[in-house]
């Protein structure tokens, strides 16, 4: 049997998956890192995690099938001999906004569905009863969109909410051997936002979010990554936990009512 732990981290090659997986590497984990398509990224993730001293696996997968699936999770266990922490973190949108029905069709929201919603419960299935015996813990990264009812997409919103109940849910089936809670990040500084809104609509709604919320910045992967690890590695008595990580946005703009002189 192995000493170090293992994370497995579905949709690590990029963003917040990324900056997960070399955290856990410093950390002392080995982790096995995960992609769909971003393959020169994911490989530059393996080598980071490499140089920080961790042993890792790359396998691609598409979490929306159940097959890869228990692919990845074969994988590790055929690696290791363990999971001791799934971080439910492979996600996708259309960025119509939420308003902007028309344009959206039943196919599109059923493979946003698909990947968000099905692929984090595809994963905990195959992997529960490892992280049973591992005592450990499942992070799903999920979004204020599911909290708040907003975001890029109303399918993106649904998937998000239907992640935030199901963590309700497992937290309470796998307990008490299994911890499970869920991320909630508001905008986040990465690729993956860029991508969706162009670097025009990023940089627009990044400026609204620093001039709108308590604390004034948007989130970077690192700073989603640390508290990932944190639910992790601490929050022991933690469990069934939504932590929004949104600079306040969650409490409405900054008005504050005046005191009478």
């Amino acid at each position: 049997m192995n000493d170090r732990k293992v994370a497995l981290i579905t949709g690590s090659g990029t963003g917040v998956g990324a900056a997960t997986a070399l955290l856990l590497a410093r950390r002392g984990y080995n982790v096995l890192i995960n992609y769909s398509r971003s393959e020169a990224e994911a490989l530059a993730s393996q080598a980071a995690c490499d140089e920080a001293g961790a042993d890792t696996l790359l396998m691609q997968g598409d979490v929306a099938e159940d097959a890869d699936c228990r692919a990845l999770v074969t994988g590790a266990m055929e690696r290791w001999g363990r999971i001791d922490a799934l971080v439910n973190n492979a996600g996708i949108s259309t960025f119509t906004g939420a308003a902007n029905w028309e344009v959206l069709d039943a196919d599109t929201f059923q493979r946003i569905f698909a990947v968000n919603a099905v692929g984090a419960f595809q994963m905990v299935r195959a992997c529960a009863p490892h992280l049973k015996a591992a005592q450990g813990c499942i992070v799903n990264v999920s979004s204020v969109a599911g909290s708040l009812g907003i975001g890029s997409s109303v399918p993106y919103i649904a998937s998000k909410g239907a992640v935030n109940s199901m963590t309700l849910y497992l937290a309470r089936a796998l307990a008490p051997e299994v911890r499970v809670n869920a991320v909630c990040p508001g905008l986040i500084t990465s690729r993956w936002f860029v991508d969706g809104l162009g670097q025009e609509g990023f940089e627009k709604v990044k400026a609204l979010t620093e001039q709108s919320t308590a604390l004034g910045r948007a989130s970077t992967p690192e700073d989603v990554a640390e508290a990932i690890v944190w639910l992790i590695d601490g929050a022991r008595t933690m469990t069934g936990e939504l932590l929004l990580l949104d600079a306040g946005l969650h409490l409405g703009t900054r008005m504050q009512v005046p005191g009478k002189a």
